[in-house]
């Protein structure tokens, strides 16, 4: 797991360097946000066409659970973020702090919360239905809270509708194509990540791109670097604190406990990097993922080591579930 955590971040890293030193200019500024767009949109019908609706269906029995992690989501994540800016508004630059604002509004992740949950023995069906439904949902609610949270205008009035044509669109389509394409993608699951992460790497090469034309390593020195991985870390601290404590307050199951914990700490960089793309100005890009990178890093290596945690300890949980059940 480690490695090819380790290989995406690493070809992040490099996509960075290279539009760093040989950033786009001219017509090739054109053809690359062209080919964003496209990349984004196939790589959205590709997570319709894979997507289980069987899955769906028999995961949202358990509305309680969807709820929990809806909430930290779009509600806690928000509130911390907002608090943080109240809080400390000079300790990052406006188009930072606009990035970590950002970052609090989007959707959790799919695959990673999916695998997480598993490994550290939970409820997968309900994380498969919550990680799914937080995408589905993002597409119109993180539009929305980025205006309110950001205040950004374009959010509310032409980020819905971009959204919708850029990504749901793609993804229904998809959907409609599953009875005839879903096993081929499934068959071939590997190239079809290969081809989301490939998209990632594109957006990601635009974005910084126009970013460093526009003087981005000048905005964003090496120490406002280590404040946004600060910010980072206190943000995924106080929400792995809050999901997991405020599972088991509320009386969840230790397998329901993981599904929230990962589900509900989780950012996804798969569609936020293209809804950033959407949503803000070219120049301005480059900038506002910056924190969603960095905290996509972080959750994954954490998140790594709190599920082993859970797997060693599953054992002994067993007896806490059915104390749960009696």
């Amino acid at each position: 797991m480690f490695r090819k955590i380790d290989t995406f971040l690493l070809c992040l890293i490099v996509t960075i360097i290279i539009a760093t030193v040989f950033p786009c200019t001219g017509n090739g500024v054109k053809f690359f946000q062209d080919l964003a767009v496209f990349v984004i949109g196939l790589m959205f019908f590709f997570q319709g066409a894979r997507l289980s609706r069987r899955a769906i269906i028999e995961g949202m029995i358990n509305w309680r659970i969807h709820l929990a992690i809806l909430t930290c989501t779009f509600v806690a994540f928000p509130v911390i973020g907002t608090g943080f800016h109240a809080l400390f508004p000079q300790a990052l630059s406006a188009d930072t702090w606009t990035g970590l604002l950002f970052l609090c509004c989007l959707p959790s992740t799919v695959q990673s919360s999916i695998a997480f949950t598993s490994i550290g023995q939970g409820n997968v069906a309900a994380a498969i239905c919550s990680a799914t439904m937080s995408n589905i949902l993002g597409i119109f609610i993180t539009p929305i809270l980025t205006g309110l949270v950001v205040h950004h205008s374009a959010a509310t009035q032409g980020g819905v509708t971009s959204i919708m044509l850029q990504l749901l669109l793609p993804f229904m389509l998809g959907q409609m194509a599953q009875p005839w394409i879903g096993p081929w993608v499934h068959r071939y699951r590997q190239l079809v990540s290969l081809s989301d992460r490939g998209s990632i790497l594109i957006v990601v090469y635009t974005a910084f791109s126009e970013a460093v034309t526009q003087g981005l390593w000048h905005r964003v020195p090496p120490l406002q670097i280590g404040y946004i991985l600060l910010a980072d870390s206190i943000l995924l601290f106080l929400v792995l604190v809050l999901t997991t404590f405020g599972s088991r307050l509320l009386g969840f199951s230790r397998r329901d406990e993981v599904a929230i914990v990962f589900c509900g700490s989780k950012k996804t960089l798969a569609s936020g990097v293209p809804m950033a793309n959407v949503l803000f100005a070219g120049p301005m890009v480059g900038i506002i993922v910056l924190p969603l990178m960095i905290y996509h890093q972080l959750q994954l290596f954490v998140c790594a080591t709190l599920a082993r945690r859970y797997a060693r300890s599953a054992p002994d949980a067993k007896a806490r579930d059915i104390a749960h059940q009696t």
